[in-house]
């Protein structure tokens, strides 16, 4: 069997521990992930199943919401709950104050990534200096914030819900939200909470696990629409063979045999269909 799996990460587990742990209780072939969550973050972490693997590009890049707490006052050398403190201030805020720095990280903006991450600098994971005190510069890369709702704060402490494009560094908002109050700061909890088409609120527990959890591959393309087609083009276009086009629309579609079974995404330009991906 081939589809996704919603998995709830627990804190301090590597998003590859669970990818191992899933594989192994259920003798799946082929098991990866579409976006880590690092150890200290917990939450939802969608797995491919099988050939379903073979679809994970399509995520990669799409959008992603958290829910995160931030401390503000003091900021540690990782921009999270695990590192070593390195600044403190005695600056206190009311609600507004913080709110108006957090709510303006929404829109486009140049980031730059935590010195703790897994980008790689001459072949070699950035972590892996900063564990040597060697802390590596890498430019800042343009990511988006989309939405930033259900903000609430207490005792310097704040919690909201974000929306934003792939690569972005929730301890990077922590920290930066640090200077724009002219303080310091760090996140304390992450949790994502959604991807795409998958949720949440649907994932299961890394032990109740198994082929009933998998979600079929076409599902998680909600977005796309759907074509049909008869025996003789659904075997040209499983074949990798292009089809002439069928309805006269351009766009990717999830495309189906006579017997509404799955056969892949489908491309459509200049009046015909070929496929970008058989399952």
């Amino acid at each position: 069997m081939n589809g996704f799996i919603s998995v709830y990460k627990p804190k301090g587990y590597s998003s590859n521990k669970v990818v191992q742990e899933i594989k192994k209780n259920n003798n799946f072939k082929k098991v990866g992930h579409l976006g880590t969550l690092d150890p200290m973050a917990q939450g939802l972490l969608v797995l491919a199943i099988n050939r379903a693997t073979k679809f994970s590009s399509y995520f990669l890049n799409s959008n992603k919401t958290y829910r995160a707490k931030v401390q503000i006052g003091t900021a540690t050398d990782t921009d999270d709950a695990e590192g070593k403190v390195i600044k403190t201030s005695s600056k206190l805020f009311s609600k507004e104050e913080v709110e108006i720095a957090l709510m303006s990280f929404v829109g486009k903006q140049l980031q730059e990534p935590p010195y703790f991450s897994a980008l790689k600098h001459k072949g070699k994971p950035m972590y892996k200096y900063a564990r040597e005190g060697k802390f590596i510069k890498k430019e800042p890369r343009e990511i988006e914030i989309f939405l930033i709702e259900n903000y609430y704060f207490k005792d310097n402490v704040c919690s909201f819900d974000i929306t934003c494009s792939k690569g972005t560094y929730i301890r990077s908002i922590a920290r930066d939200l640090g200077k724009k109050l002219e303080s310091a700061a760090h996140l304390i909890f992450l949790e994502r909470t959604k991807q795409d088409f998958f949720s949440l609120a649907e994932s299961n527990d890394i032990d109740s696990c198994s082929y009933k959890s998998i979600i079929d591959i076409d599902k998680a393309f909600s977005s796309l629409k759907s074509l049909q087609l008869d025996s003789i083009n659904s075997n040209k276009f499983s074949n990798g063979a292009i089809v002439k086009d069928p309805i006269n629309q351009d766009g990717i579609y999830k495309v189906y045999n006579s017997m509404s079974t799955f056969l892949g995404l489908g491309l459509i330009e200049n009046k015909a269909l070929k496929s970008k991906q058989l399952v």
